[in-house]
């Protein structure tokens, strides 16, 4: 996950202003770390076991950036972060996706079997965005039943595979309340794509992907949606259908596929490829990729 931890140079600072602060040595000596001197005594502040305020000034950060009831990252965190991976998708050429997750019909569960059995849904629902998306994504709470993922370096076919995915899972996972009571939840899911052909801002992207995750509010919830860009529709002509025929050895120019092939929802560009098939995806370390 990109930058998920604090930098161990900033974590070496903000230690030496703790201890600065705290006055962690003798009165009118300088602080731990501060003298300048390379000893081996132990008198300076290196991150680790050595130092005191190491694990709080971590803990602390951690804090800042996490979501208390799901573990996942805070709203805060994921503006910051997606400001980052549109920029590196500005660098680089490659698309990030954003996905919103909302629970169908939370508030009647709250309703029904209180508050308790919502959180104990909110803490599931969590841990399996944990185990459907990548580690190199970044998984959110955005707040109350609705959380968010962005997917840096993903084509919008992968990440409307992984929503799919995600999608499945929830509606299929009950959740066991106690001997008595489960729950059957399902999630709704709007996807949205930056790319360098479709640059947009940060909050440009987040309202792509509400309004597809409202839309498949709108369509019966329990589905995933998102825009399907459309195709230019170009022909080839004959006499380039000819050249193209001698360039490849077909004696028969109309065995070529036409370049607006497929149709509006899923265009094949040409290749005749099913972008449904499961064999157009391939398995790594990370989970399924797009083979484009």
């Amino acid at each position: 996950m990109a930058d998920a931890l604090p930098k161990q140079e900033s974590i070496d600072a903000d230690c030496r202003a703790v201890r600065v602060h705290e006055s962690a040595c003798e009165p009118g000596q300088p602080a731990r770390g501060e003298t300048g001197d390379d000893d081996q005594s132990g008198n300076h502040c290196p991150a680790g076991d050595e130092c005191a305020y190491y694990q709080e000034v971590v803990g602390l950060r951690t804090e800042v950036v996490t979501d208390p009831l799901t573990g996942l990252y805070n709203l805060r965190y994921f503006r910051e972060a997606l400001e980052q991976e549109l920029e590196r998708t500005q660098r680089t050429l490659i698309s990030t996706a954003v996905m919103m997750i909302d629970l169908d019909h939370f508030k009647q569960i709250n309703d029904t079997y209180g508050h308790e059995a919502g959180n104990q849904v909110l803490r599931q629902t969590a841990r399996m965005i944990r185990d459907t998306t990548r580690r190199l994504d970044i998984q959110c709470r955005y707040g109350g039943e609705e959380f968010v993922v962005i997917l840096p370096t993903t084509e919008l076919m992968l990440a409307a595979h992984v929503a799919e995915r995600l999608r499945e899972n929830i509606e299929s996972t009950p959740v066991f309340i106690d001997d008595d009571t489960v729950i059957s939840v399902t999630a709704s899911i709007g996807l949205a794509l930056h790319s360098a052909e479709r640059p947009t801002t940060s909050g440009g992207l987040i309202e792509a992907a509400d309004e597809q995750l409202y839309r498949a509010k709108e369509e019966g919830r329990n589905r995933v949606r998102y825009a399907i860009f459309e195709v230019p529709d170009t022909q080839v002509s004959g006499d380039e259908k000819q050249a193209l025929g001698a360039m490849f050895g077909s004696d028969d120019a109309d065995d070529l596929p036409d370049s607006n092939s497929g149709d509006a929802e899923h265009p094949d560009f040409g290749f005749g490829q099913d972008v449904d098939d499961e064999d157009d995806f391939i398995a790594d370390d990370d989970g399924e990729q797009w083979i484009l």
